[in-house]
C-alpha cells in the first residue's frame, strides 16, 4: 500500500514551494537563524555588460567627445554632475539624493583577470567564480566565503530570482526565492491543497490566507487598473524583508545591460530598474539596517570607449562597480582614472583596467565582516592580491 502523501512531500513535488520552504509565502511568521556579524551585503549582477562611462560620464576627459560625439554628454546635455569631472546619467536622477547623502558612489576602471574575447558568458562566469581561470572551477566567491564562516545557515544567504546565481553555487547552504512564484493552480490542484494541509491548522490557515490575498490583489489591480510591481521592485521588497531579520546576504541579477545599438533608448530602461531596485532597497531596510548595508552591482566587463555607427557600443574592458548603502564611502567616484586618450586605451579600444574588482570586493568584505586577508586571497578569491586598501567602506 502506498504510502501517504504529507504536506512537505507534496509542495516538494510540485515545485510549490521552490528550493526553501523558509522562503514560501505560504509559511508564516519565518524564523531565521542568527548569523556571526551584523553587516548586509546585497550583491547585484548587471547581465549584459553595463555601460560605465555612460552611466557615470567623464565628461571631464577631453577625449570623451570626440569617442562619443552622440552618447556621454555631461550636465550641458542633461546629466547631474557629481564632482566637477564626472556627471550622472539623466535616468539615475532619483539616486542623486543617495549620492548627496553618502549613500550611492562608483568606482570607475575596473574588471576581473577575463580579457580579449569579450564573450558574455565567459565574462560573466569569470565574474561569479572569482578566480583567475574557470578550468575546474564549480563554486562561486560568494559561496566560499560563507564556507570560511562559522555558523551559517541556508537563511543566511539568498540567491534571489530565476537567473542561475553562480557565486552563490558551492557547498554552504543557500536558500532561494523567486518573484514569479504565483498561485495560478487549478481548482483540483486547490482542492488537493486543501486536502493536504487540511491536517495541519497552522499551514492551512496559511493556504486560506494566501488565497485569500491573492484574490484581493486581483480584485484591486481590477478596480483601479494598477499594475504589478516589476520584479526587480519585488525583488528588492523580499531581500529587504529577509535582511531586516536574521539574513545578512542578497544576491540577485538585473539584466539589459547589453546596448549594441540605440543606446540612447535601451540604456535608460535597464537604468530606471537599477534606480528603483536601489531605492526600494533603502525605503524597506529602513535606516537602522541601511546603516549596516553595502550593495555591490557589478558586471561582466564595460563597453568600448568609442561608439559604434548605430549609436551603441561593443563588448569592450575596463568597466565600473556600483556602490550603494550607509555602509559605503558615498558621495564620490573612486578608482584610478586612466584617461581616454589614444595611448591611454585597452588595445587602443577600450577603458584600461587599473584595479581587480574582486580587490574592491575583498576589502568590502574585510571590512563588512572581519574576514581576515588570508583567507580572502587564499580562499574567497584564490590567487588574488588585494593591493591597498581602496577605503570603500566607512
Amino acid at each position: 500500500m502506498p504510502r501517504p502523501l504529507s504536506r512537505r512531500a507534496f509542495l516538494q513535488r510540485t515545485g510549490f514551494v521552490g528550493c526553501s520552504l523558509a522562503a514560501s509565502p505560504l509559511v508564516t511568521p519565518v524564523t531565521f537563524a542568527a548569523t556571526p556579524w551584523d553587516a548586509r551585503l546585497v550583491v547585484i549582477i548587471l547581465r549584459g555588460g553595463m555601460d560605465g562611462l555612460d552611466v557615470v560620464r567623464p565628461y571631464g576627459d577631453a577625449a570623451l567627445r570626440t569617442l562619443r560625439p552622440t552618447l556621454g554628454g555631461g550636465p550641458d546635455q542633461g546629466a547631474h554632475d557629481l564632482d566637477g569631472f564626472h556627471a550622472l546619467h539623466p535616468s539615475l536622477e532619483p539616486l542623486m539624493r543617495l549620492w548627496n547623502e553618502g549613500d550611492l558612489g562608483f568606482v570607475q576602471a575596473v574588471s576581473t583577470p577575463y580579457r580579449d574575447k569579450r564573450s558574455h558568458f565567459d565574462g560573466q562566469d569569470m565574474l561569479e567564480a572569482g578566480t583567475d581561470t574557470l578550468a575546474g572551477v564549480r563554486d562561486g566567491w560568494l559561496n566560499r566565503m560563507l564556507q570560511a564562516v562559522p555558523g551559517i545557515t541556508a537563511q543566511t544567504a539568498y540567491a534571489i530570482g530565476h537567473n542561475d546565481m553562480r557565486l552563490l553555487q558551492g557547498s554552504a547552504d543557500v536558500a532561494n526565492w523567486s518573484p514569479e512564484a504565483q498561485l495560478g493552480l487549478s481548482p483540483q490542484a486547490q482542492q488537493l491543497m486543501d486536502l493536504v494541509t487540511e491536517g495541519d491548522p497552522a499551514i492551512h490557515a496559511a493556504w486560506q490566507e494566501a488565497q485569500m490575498l491573492a484574490a484581493l490583489e486581483e480584485e484591486e489591480a481590477a478596480a483601479t487598473g494598477k499594475q504589478r510591481k516589476g520584479a526587480h521592485v519585488r525583488i528588492a521588497e523580499f531581500a529587504s524583508a529577509r535582511l531586516r531579520e536574521d539574513a545578512r546576504i542578497a544576491a540577485f541579477s538585473l539584466n539589459g545591460w547589453d546596448t549594441h545599438q540605440a543606446q540612447r533608448n535601451a540604456l535608460p530602461r535597464a537604468l530606471t530598474r537599477l534606480s528603483e531596485t536601489l531605492v526600494t532597497l533603502r525605503q524597506k531596510l529602513g535606516r537602522a539596517a541601511w546603516d549596516k548595508t553595502a550593495v555591490v552591482a557589478l558586471t561582466e566587463f564595460g563597453r568600448t570607449a568609442r561608439e559604434n555607427g548605430t549609436g551603441g557600443t561593443d563588448h569592450g574592458t575596463g568597466g565600473m562597480m556600483v556602490l550603494a548603502g550607509g555602509a559605503v564611502q558615498g558621495g564620490r567616484v573612486h578608482g584610478d582614472w586612466p584617461g581616454l586618450a589614444s595611448g591611454d586605451l585597452y588595445q587602443n579600444r577600450d577603458l584600461m583596467p587599473t584595479r581587480d574588482v574582486r580587490a574592491h570586493v575583498a576589502w568590502i568584505m574585510r571590512g563588512m565582516m572581519g574576514l581576515e586577508r588570508n583567507t580572502l586571497e587564499a580562499s574567497v578569491f584564490p590567487g588574488l592580491d588585494m593591493g591597498d586598501n581602496p577605503h570603500l567602506l566607512l
